[in-house]
């Protein structure tokens, strides 16, 4: 019996609290000031510039902050950057931060420490790159005022600073920036809001944030990662819980006050726990991710990834994640957030109607594939990975693909897909992650759409006619004009396999009753959260 099996039995057992599992070895009754959440995955690294891993920005959210935010609304505003200017030809802007800055080693936070940190930041952004091919110069002038000089305008300079997907240009004290961004950084001084307890943090079990007393907040509403990040709490402790039963008996226990993500099959025993409350965590849900490395068979080869998209049932992706629950999930044939004002189906045939195996497996044939083992590496300690990596399993052998199935931990999964060895030699084929529909409206915050070859997102896709239409879209005038673009870059994206989209769907967190101040948005936001006793 598979574990969601087990779990739809707890569900449909009249409101059972799951006592009788596996503890959390944690105590009850954590004061107030302090908050116990379960993040969606273990941190086990933390360098926010490094990898793109949600878990990874989501904890440097708190302890970095950014020049602007990205807010509900999705318009950058104003975050450590007092004011700006830029010149009638677009080409040079001036940034001024605002007064009192710190890092929380005491130090003032200097224009030095913005240029080295929005060097390393563009050197990994796809965003940061565009930037850095136009750029001329970028300078401290003052210890407050830096300035970016560019060999053309790049009108999307502010959300490009803003955004929230990662890597986010979170700003760091020079001399962590001057780290080579191609290797993890060791030190973790912050900017933002709450301090990182290195020394409490025990990756697989454990890491704790702790209130920065000398973080000047800006005045206004906080909104996603705009204005003003005033925390109520004194303690924030991330307790890791692979196992979605354990995580489910110690928020109904009170042992902890927040879990990010709960699976939909224990849901329903959720609910019927008056002290919880459980809702969507963010209406522009997600899209699933079946991640192909074109650079070694057999995905170097479009057949082969186009014999993937005949043959995979979206359908089945999400149940996987999602159960029976259809209001949690829809069929997306392509890459944008549906809803959305660019979203796209055109060139979406290929993932409509019945699916055909037959078809797919010839032309897996015709690829040239001849039985060489494929290596999925598939993260068994995040429930949205595991969950798809099972179906891919099932679907891979259907086709007649030898399966070299890697079942390890999410912070594996996000060492290894960078390496670009051999699959035999450390690499990989294929790998299941999702993409944030905040991240998914359009190109410019969108890492996983991008087909630029080696600076490409981790599968390295190099598709000229997706680029050639992102930089379509980044020209446009208008809205329709917008819509062409994207309509052409989702069937170019397709057409090519830049990934396989395995289907949209919600996503529920829950959280103990005696919390308040949780907002819906594409990641946790600590901020105006607070807790009584």
């Amino acid at each position: 019996m598979d574990r969601r099996t087990v779990l739809k039995g707890l569900a449909g057992a009249g409101g059972l609290a799951l006592t009788g599992l596996a503890a959390p070895a944690i105590a009850q009754g954590a004061s107030a000031r302090t908050l116990r959440f379960v993040p969606q995955a273990n941190l086990a690294n933390f360098d926010p510039i490094w990898g793109t891993q949600y878990v990874v920005r989501n904890a440097a959210a708190m302890v970095w902050d950014t020049l602007y935010g990205i807010d509900s609304s999705l318009q950058p505003q104003r975050q450590m950057v007092e004011s700006e200017e830029v010149t009638d030809d677009g080409t040079t802007w001036t940034f001024k931060l605002r007064p009192g800055l710190k890092f929380h080693d005491g130090e003032p936070v200097l224009s030095k420490d913005v240029v080295a940190s929005l060097s390393r930041w563009s050197a990994r952004d796809p965003m940061g790159l565009m930037i850095k091919a136009l750029q001329q110069e970028l300078t401290a002038v003052d210890d407050r005022t830096f300035k970016w000089v560019l060999k053309q305008p790049f009108p999307k300079m502010l959300y490009a600073l803003a955004k929230n997907n990662s890597p986010c240009s979170f700003i760091m004290p020079e001399r962590i920036a001057q780290t080579d961004p191609f290797k993890q950084i060791t030190e973790y001084v912050g900017s933002g809001p709450m301090k990182f307890a290195k020394g409490e943090w025990v990756p697989g079990a454990k890491a704790v944030f702790e209130k920065f007393a000398d973080y000047v907040p800006r005045q206004e509403k906080a909104s996603w990662l705009a204005g003003g990040k005033q925390m109520q709490l004194d303690r924030i402790e991330w307790i890791v819980m692979p196992d979605p039963a354990t995580a489910a008996a110690a928020l109904q226990n009170g042992e902890v006050d927040w879990w990010e993500n709960p699976i939909a099959d224990l849901v329903p025993v959720l609910k019927k726990n008056k002290n919880i409350s459980v809702d969507i965590g963010d209406p522009l849900g997600n899209i699933g991710s079946f991640r192909m490395n074109h650079l070694f068979a057999p995905f170097n080869d479009v057949r082969a990834r186009r014999a993937v998209l005949m043959a995979l049932s979206q359908e089945d992706y999400m149940r996987a994640i999602v159960g029976d629950d259809n209001a949690l999930w829809k069929p997306l044939p392509g890459f944008f957030t549906p809803g959305t004002p660019l979203y796209s189906e055109v060139g979406g045939e290929i993932l409509k109607g019945k699916r055909d195996l037959d078809a797919a497996k010839k032309l897996l044939a015709e690829s040239g594939y001849s039985g060489q083992p494929v290596t999925c590496i598939v993260a068994q300690d995040q429930p949205i990975t595991k969950a798809l990596g099972d179906v891919t399993a099932d679907l891979l052998k259907r086709l007649g693909m030898n399966v070299d199935f890697v079942a390890t931990d999410w912070g594996t999964v996000g060492s290894r897909r960078a390496q670009k060895t051999p699959p035999g030699q450390g690499g990989w084929n294929m790998f299941h992650t999702w993409h944030a529909g905040a991240d998914c409206i359009n190109p410019a915050p969108y890492t996983a759409i991008r087909a630029n070859g080696d600076k490409a997102w981790f599968g390295w896709p190099n598709s000229p006619g997706t680029e050639k239409e992102v930089a379509s879209w980044f020209e446009a005038k208008n809205l329709d004009e917008e819509k062409a673009a994207i309509g052409r870059l989702n069937k170019a994206a397709l057409d090519d396999v830049v990934y396989a989209p395995t289907g949209f769907f919600l996503s529920y967190t829950a959280w103990r009753k005696n919390v308040s101040g949780i907002t819906k948005g594409p990641l946790p936001f600590f901020w105006g959260v607070s807790k009584s006793a």
